[in-house]
């Protein structure tokens, strides 16, 4: 038997709102291949997605690309650092051959209708970031996080409210020590914990976990899961929000419990 819905936090920023627990497709579904791209994007949309995950660098002469790596070597017929190129030099690269690198303001108008949850992987890409979505008048459809407690902080402090984030690693710390009633590092400013079920050997994600961050107003999103069980265990306790590189399954998972909106 499917557990009981249990009660949400609704953080006060349009990024949130939508029926939980949400869905994201991590890379855009990274599992089919072509991840970050936008035929990887368009399919997640087509599945009924509205939540994407993301991450963005920024190019030599500023250009901001929605691409995982520091190096275009993995997932790219090209190679180098994304930070040492022009954007004349990336846009010519195929991601598997056949995909270009997008640009993420195109991204923004191409799929007006999808939330962006953007991972910030360099500080140069951090302004670019804003500004895209300050150009676009994008703010109510994107969320920032990034490891980097500072990158966070810096983000929240040039766009202010109108811009949604999760939490950096020194914030999860914190959550997770308070939930064991243990001191830690100070919890404040995002809207979110965004974070794996363990990390090393420590486990992140538990009743206790949740129950904290939702008493702090705090929603949870796990990434990054991929297997069906540990998706229905997660949603069990109670979690917001899912990341997936395997769309088709989080969709069923969901659907199967009257939750896939």
């Amino acid at each position: 038997m499917t557990a009981p819905a249990p009660s949400r936090p609704r953080p006060a920023h349009p990024f949130f709102d939508h029926p939980a627990p949400l869905a994201f497709a991590h890379r855009g579904g990274a599992a089919a291949g072509l991840e970050n791209t936008r035929a990887a994007f368009a399919r997640a949309v087509e599945l009924g997605y509205r939540y994407i995950e993301t991450d963005v660098h920024a190019t030599a002469d500023g250009h901001l690309v929605a691409f995982h790596d520091a190096t275009l070597d993995r997932v790219t017929d090209g190679s180098g650092p994304i930070a040492a190129l022009p954007w004349a030099e990336v846009r010519r690269v195929r991601v598997g051959g056949t995909e270009p690198v997008p640009l993420f303001a195109e991204l923004l108008r191409a799929f007006p209708g999808v939330r962006w949850n953007v991972d910030v992987k360099s500080d140069a890409a951090l302004v670019p970031l804003l500004e895209a979505v300050d150009t676009a008048g994008a703010w109510d459809r994107v969320c920032v996080g990034a490891f980097g407690e500072s990158r966070v902080a810096r983000a929240r402090a040039l766009a202010g409210a109108r811009l949604a984030t999760s939490l950096g690693t020194r914030g999860v710390l914190g959550l997770r020590l308070r939930s064991w009633r243990l001191p830690g590092p100070a919890v404040r400013g995002a809207l979110c914990a965004q974070v794996p079920v363990r990390h090393g050997g420590i486990r992140v994600v538990d009743r206790a976990f949740v129950r904290h961050a939702h008493a702090r107003g705090l929603q949870v999103h796990v990434w990054t899961v991929n297997d069906a069980e540990r998706m229905r265990a997660l949603l069990d306790l109670g979690v917001d929000g899912i990341m997936t590189d395997h769309i088709e399954t989080l969709r069923t998972v969901l659907a199967e419990r009257g939750a896939w909106a």
